[in-house]
């Protein structure tokens, strides 16, 4: 009697464990997905002369790069409101237009750096995330104290950020980039974790799994591309 509950606890252990790995691999999968098409927006929009302008001009960004400067950051607030109330395929959605809009603003790193600078910063990026990942996924260690002061990090860089748009100081924007680097670094960390504990805490599965792994590849996503343009600034090549 002893071993068959013994083999039952094991059983139930393997089919979660499976369930966690299949609910990893799509947040994965979403992510790669989504840099795709970051990586193919940009491209397409650098090597388009009437797109471009659209978008940037000699003196800097045009009223509707401003704009696209800022839809980024106010889709992911109205991310939130639509993973609650709206069908999985407006999640899906609202996640590869924000992948093509953020492609669409980054289409001058193109202009700005050599081609194989971006790349090798590019698989700098994604060797350094996947090590952070994959420690964050195996680490006994809870990191849930992480997340107030991680986001306190964040607001700070937006602020920093905004300000020395206008300031234009090549100093503060050298040390928010190395900044940037090591509190995208622990996001990555804190927020592979947390994906573990959202999975095992509500069991997640079906249309709820899905949304999930949409919204942790969107964090995830966000992540990747915070250190890549962090480390783009601090080891890229310039034309």
């Amino acid at each position: 009697m002893l071993e068959s509950k013994e083999f039952t606890a094991y059983s139930q252990g393997q089919v979660i464990d499976e369930g966690l790995r299949n609910f990893m691999l799509k947040i994965y999968n979403y992510m790669a997905g989504g840099l795709a098409v970051t990586a193919l927006a940009a491209y397409l929009v650098a090597n388009n002369v009437s797109l471009l302008r659209l978008f940037f001009n000699e003196s800097g960004y045009t009223a509707l790069g401003w704009l696209l400067l800022f839809a980024p950051l106010i889709m992911v607030f109205a991310f939130g409101w639509v993973l609650q109330r709206g069908t999985l395929q407006q999640v899906q959605a609202m996640f590869w237009g924000y992948s093509t809009l953020m492609g669409v603003s980054l289409a001058p790193i193109f202009l700005v750096y050599t081609g194989a600078s971006v790349a090798r910063v590019f698989l700098i990026t994604a060797a350094t995330f996947g090590a952070l990942s994959l420690y964050g996924y195996t680490t006994k260690k809870d990191l849930s104290g992480w997340g107030s002061f991680l986001m306190m990090g964040v607001f700070g860089l937006i602020i920093a950020s905004i300000v020395n748009i206008f300031m234009k100081s090549s100093g503060l924007d050298y040390a928010l980039s190395y900044l940037t680097v090591f509190i995208f670094a622990g996001l990555v960390v804190y927020d592979t974790q947390n994906m573990k504990s959202l999975y095992y805490a509500n069991g997640m599965g079906g249309d709820v799994a899905s949304r999930g792994a949409i919204a942790g590849a969107l964090s995830l996503y966000i992540d990747f591309i915070n250190m890549f343009l962090s480390l783009l600034r601090l080891l890229g090549d310039r034309r």
